[in-house]
């Protein structure tokens, strides 16, 4: 079920009403009810992929009530293997099967040899790779003793399943999200207008901006051999628009419906195209996956202790495995070494944790040296993500070759598409709410009311003008 449907605008009321007003009496059945629709709501896609989150679920929480029992560090090694290949199992299974098949077939035809295998003509399920480091981070922090496990199932079952970020996360940890399920919700009005004012700037981020970039990014992409340099980096530039307003969308949408019920999650962007080097910048984009790789992978690996070629080993298997994490093609796996490239340069002079603050936190404007530096990593981060949007690496390579070789300065596409110059004014004004808001969550929590009235205007205005009817980008990973 998508959150820009027509399904879901009936789906979520309906929830609300009898989460708030009939079942407010009881914990354990708005619990109940929170697990029912999360089922609900996923089986809305599929059905039949409801038995990989139940399997998911009903085997760490056997594991973690028997990890907190057991003394013995071999049987408690055991048991998280058991965790990890359950969930690794079906993760790999359905995703990476028919990748690892046909990179194998296409390694043995290079030297010559022919080989013959059957892929899988199965679909992906739906947001599996979020609910299963979602699930895993469970079994880990009980593994570290830094977790109790909990005994109520429909809590555990309902944590793992939590419907508005089940698809594409926020990945929540278990000591976050958990006990705000086992505790009894009180409504809060002042909470609920924060949820549904969250609600409408994620809407205006996936609609407004997210669906109007992709009209450009899809006609640009598709037609790279015919268009020059300039058209091209205006492609690359809708795209980073195009996938942020979409993802940050998302998570806007899924944190202010958490909201509606009484849950805070844990937040996910925080202003990333202002970032002035990349290691902000992933401090800064999908916060809950990076802090994940960081927290489970990265620091047991050494992180950044010891020499600089363990440290260098230690990031190129975080951004490896976190292109693996986007998507089983070679694409993402190039996508992820490049940031790793351009991340090193800063671990290695130790500079990888300068900026920690917002940009510009106590002046209107950034200086000069900031605004080049922001300027850079955009634009790194941008060029990069040709290869996250294109089918294939040949493909990558001819677009890249195109923006460098074949020089012009007239935009074609605004002459073949539609809305040529709104869309630019559009993302203009878009970057400066987002900029004078930078030390807020969203517009709506700013102190310029002009702002805000503006915002609402534009929402309503745009919504079924600018959007073509999009799924959200991140549902394939």
């Amino acid at each position: 079920m998508l959150f820009n449907s027509i399904e879901f605008l009936l789906f979520l009321p309906l929830v609300f009403v009898l989460y708030w007003f009939v079942l407010n009496r009881s914990i354990k059945a708005q619990n109940v009810l929170l697990l029912v629709a999360s089922y609900f709501f996923y089986g809305w896609w599929d059905y039949r992929f409801l038995a990989l989150i139940g399997l998911s679920t009903i085997v760490d929480y056997f594991v973690g009530l028997a990890l907190e029992k057991e003394g013995n560090l071999k049987l408690r090694k055991l048991l998280v293997a058991t965790s990890l290949t359950v969930n690794l199992g079906m993760l790999g299974f359905f995703k990476y099967y028919n990748f690892f098949i046909e990179s194998w077939v296409e390694a043995w035809a290079t030297l010559g040899v022919e080989m013959h295998a059957s892929t899988l003509q199965i679909i992906l399920p739906i947001g599996i790779s979020f609910y299963t480091f979602q699930t895993l981070s469970y079994t880990f922090d009980i593994y570290r003793n830094k977790l109790k496990p909990t005994a109520n199932f429909i809590n555990f079952a309902a944590f793992v399943a939590f419907f508005p970020q089940l698809i594409a996360g926020p990945i929540e940890r278990a000591a976050n999200l958990l006990p705000q399920i086992s505790v009894k919700r009180v409504f809060n009005f002042e909470r609920a207008i924060s949820g549904f004012h969250l609600i409408l700037w994620g809407l205006f981020k996936k609609i407004v901006i997210a669906d109007s970039c992709a009209t450009y990014v899809n006609t640009i992409f598709d037609n790279y051999q015919d268009m020059n340099s300039m058209t091209l980096l205006l492609g690359v530039v809708y795209f980073s628009f195009q996938i942020y307003g979409d993802f940050s969308g998302y998570t806007d949408i899924a944190t202010g419906t958490a909201r509606l019920f009484g849950f805070e999650l844990s937040r996910n962007f925080n202003h990333p195209y202002f970032s002035r080097d990349i290691a902000e910048y992933w401090r800064r984009w999908h916060i809950t996956l990076f802090s994940w790789f960081r927290d489970y992978v990265y620091i047991p690996l050494g992180g950044s202790r010891g020499s600089k070629a363990n440290q260098i080993r230690n990031v190129f298997i975080v951004f490896f495995i976190g292109g693996l994490w986007h998507g089983a093609n070679w694409n993402m796996i190039v996508y992820s070494l490049l940031h790793a490239v351009f991340f090193l340069p800063l671990l290695l002079r130790k500079k990888n944790r300068k900026n920690l603050d917002q940009v510009a936190k106590n002046t209107t404007l950034p200086s000069f040296k900031e605004l080049l530096q922001i300027i850079l990593t955009f634009s790194l981060v941008s060029l990069a993500r040709v290869v996250f949007r294109a089918d294939s690496i040949p493909i990558a390579l001819g677009y890249y070759k195109q923006i460098f070789f074949n020089f012009g300065f007239d935009i074609q596409h605004l002459v073949i598409d539609r809305y040529s110059v709104e869309i630019l004014v559009l993302l203009g004004l878009f970057v400066l709410i987002e900029w004078f808001n930078r030390m807020y969550e969203h517009p709506f929590r700013g102190k310029l009311k002009l702002v805000k009235v503006i915002s609402v205007i534009a929402l309503l205005l745009s919504l079924g003008v600018y959007s073509d009817y999009q799924q959200f980008i991140y549902f394939q990973f």
